[in-house]
């Protein structure tokens, strides 16, 4: 069946900032399960998650679905600033919150998370077993992995940047940005169309999007392992979905991860790249992510 829901605009102070976000909330008599989502890198909720929230929402589970600190219009000094383990504390903070409220059973959380973020979301799963359920699409798993692929033979190149960006902080200096995608000549973190539609359509679909991050953040990527956490994200169910094209966050290495994890686990494979499973093929990451909460997280 479809319930009905409605969605409000939220705001939870977290960490010593606070988190803008939207509240589903179906129109179901008893407390309900409920679903956390947020973007990953350098993301947006606008771009594609109300697709997802509302479809879950539609299936009875409430969700919580917010911008991460220093993006969209949540709050956060140094914008543009990513810190994967502090999301992940944000997210801790999030559930701490939806613990608290009337409408949400506190033993029926899972957690949502795509690229950077579904590697957020495995290692949750690992370390907080207050989530019950685990949806990782695309996931984040070895950033040091990634990061070689990336650099090719500018990796000694790219590595004395970090350098020269940590000299520059520790004498006071601002921030070193660099762009997301390719813009005014200068070359883009992530290269190639569907990152420039992914990404460009943020500039659109959210209000002051900015194409840029600080050279902190992709050093910090470098060294994120989420990977390492899966042993131990078992017994707590995990659904995987991987891009067969995937280049980003690399299908190979998401594909060996999903091998070390223990049951139970559902893995999805979807076809074509990393970016597709918002658009082209969203309808099967969304309708196969629906099914796995509704079903692990015991929705009538």
């Amino acid at each position: 069946m479809d319930y009905r829901y409605t969605r409000q605009d939220l705001t939870i102070a977290v960490n010593g900032i606070r988190l803008a976000g939207w509240f589903y909330r179906p129109d179901t008599p008893q407390p309900s399960a409920l679903v956390v989502m947020s973007p990953g890198f350098a993301a947006v909720k606008e771009q594609y998650l109300d697709r997802f929230a509302e479809s879950f929402a539609a299936a009875g589970l409430a969700v919580v679905v917010y911008d991460q600190r220093n993006f969209g219009a949540s709050g956060g000094d140094l914008r543009g600033d990513i810190d994967p383990h502090q999301q992940i504390e944000d997210m801790r903070e999030v559930i701490t919150w939806a613990s608290a409220q009337a409408e949400i059973d506190p033993q029926r959380i899972g957690v949502w998370g795509s690229s950077y973020s579904g590697g957020h979301a495995i290692c949750l799963g690992a370390l907080d077993k207050r989530v019950r359920c685990v949806v990782a699409q695309v996931p984040t798993i070895s950033g040091h992995q990634s990061f070689l692929r990336r650099a090719g033979e500018q990796i000694h190149a790219v590595r004395d940047a970090f350098q020269r960006d940590r000299a520059a902080r520790y004498r006071g200096e601002p921030a070193i940005y660099r762009r997301v995608i390719a813009e005014a000549g200068e070359a883009g973190i992530y290269p190639g169309d569907d990152a420039q539609a992914f990404y460009g359509a943020a500039r659109t679909l959210a209000q002051g999007w900015e194409n840029r991050v600080t050279l902190r953040s992709s050093e910090r990527a470098s060294e994120y392992e989420p990977g390492m956490l899966i042993e131990r994200l078992s017994p707590t169910p995990l659904l995987m979905l991987v891009a067969e094209r995937d280049t980003v966050t690399p299908a190979d290495l998401a594909l060996a991860a999903y091998t070390r994890a223990g049951e139970p686990k559902r893995l999805c494979l979807l076809p074509d790249g990393h970016f597709d499973p918002y658009t082209r093929h969203a309808q099967q990451a969304i309708s196969v992510a629906r099914d796995w909460f509704v079903q692990h997280l015991q929705v009538q």
